[in-house]
């Protein structure tokens, strides 16, 4: 399945078919995608192989199924390779050398104090320190690790290169400086950092001592973003799922999943989806992580099954991991 997206100026083919995954492996989750030096593809999802590497034409290089993870979430690569996996539900940061093997955690597993109950963000009552139901993670030129936390807390943690909490911030919240899930975060060559404040539907840029630079609106519930050649390119898991019971949009607001590009100073420079035909090569039902490679595609990842696919909201044959060519 192959479809032409984007615009003059951004232009890809969507294949949904992109990854050889193992003969009779369904996958139901992918929570997220990393490309390491050598242009090896990770392919982190929630299933029995957690962990699959592939080559940049799909080719599938290999499978780790011995992990302990409760429930994956983000994954990242960092500059001497090393693969840094989010768990969630496990409170934990872990990093692991490129085969899979085990380096360190960056905790006891244990859940701070925040407050929430049953990881229900709307309930927490305090910002706390690390980790309440962490989400993702990205390092410095310096080799530090800014960590955001993610469903239970609201706050970005730092690290330092040797991995010891250097500081934390954010509260619970909607003011500026404050967050509602804070999901996802990047950094650019100028060493700003990029928040995808979900819930507040916004995009917050920070400096690394946490000082709030500015913020950007003009996005739908952002999941992820990743910064490539001085544009930063986000998921946007939009309005059609991944909502508590009862909850609503904003009024007239009913776009879906989406992928937009946007540069540097917030403006939007190529956008598409929108989640109208989510099963169709090039839209989205439930974005979920976004990563680009050196050639400038874009690896696109969904979390389908808990959205919404268990419900049949959306039906099967879905996609949860495409790749977008550039053309």
């Amino acid at each position: 399945m192959t479809n032409i997206v984007g615009n003059e100026q951004f232009s890809y083919r969507a294949d949904a078919n992109w990854a050889q995954f193992p003969e009779g492996y369904y996958c139901q989750e992918v929570v997220g995608t990393a490309i390491n030096s050598q242009n090896v593809v990770y392919v982190f999802n929630r299933g029995e192989i957690p962990v699959m590497t592939f080559a940049s034409d799909g080719t599938l290089i290999d499978q780790w199924t011995d992990l302990s993870i409760q429930r994956a979430h983000g994954i990242s690569i960092l500059h001497d390779d090393t693969v840094v996996l989010t768990d969630d539900v496990g409170h934990q940061v872990s990093l692991y050398t490129p085969n899979g093997e085990l380096i360190r955690h960056l905790s006891d597993g244990a859940a701070s104090d925040t407050g929430v109950e049953n990881m229900d963000y709307r309930t927490i009552q305090h910002g706390g320190p690390p980790f309440n139901y962490p989400t993702n993670v990205v390092e410095t030129e310096s080799g530090d690790l800014f960590i955001v936390d993610g469903y239970g807390n609201a706050r970005v943690h730092h690290f330092d290169a040797d991995y010891q909490h250097v500081k934390s911030w954010g509260e619970p919240g909607a003011a500026p400086g404050e967050f509602n899930v804070p999901h996802g975060i990047d950094i650019d060559g100028n060493g700003v950092l990029y928040i995808c404040d979900r819930e507040n539907t916004r995009i917050q840029r920070y400096s690394q001592t946490g000082e709030l630079i500015d913020i950007w609106t003009d996005t739908i519930r952002p999941a992820q973003i990743f910064i490539h050649d001085n544009h930063a390119y986000v998921s946007e898991l939009g309005y059609k799922t991944g909502m508590f019971a009862g909850d609503t949009p904003p009024a007239g607001v009913t776009t879906g999943g989406r992928c937009s590009i946007y540069d540097l100073d917030g403006n939007v420079v190529c956008r598409w989806g929108g989640g109208e035909d989510p099963c169709a090569p090039g839209d989205f039902y439930a974005p979920h992580d976004i990563t680009v490679d050196r050639d400038g595609n874009i690896y696109y990842a969904e979390v389908v099954w808990s959205a919404g696919g268990r419900h049949e909201e959306v039906m099967k044959p879905y996609h949860t991991l495409q790749k977008f060519t550039r053309v």
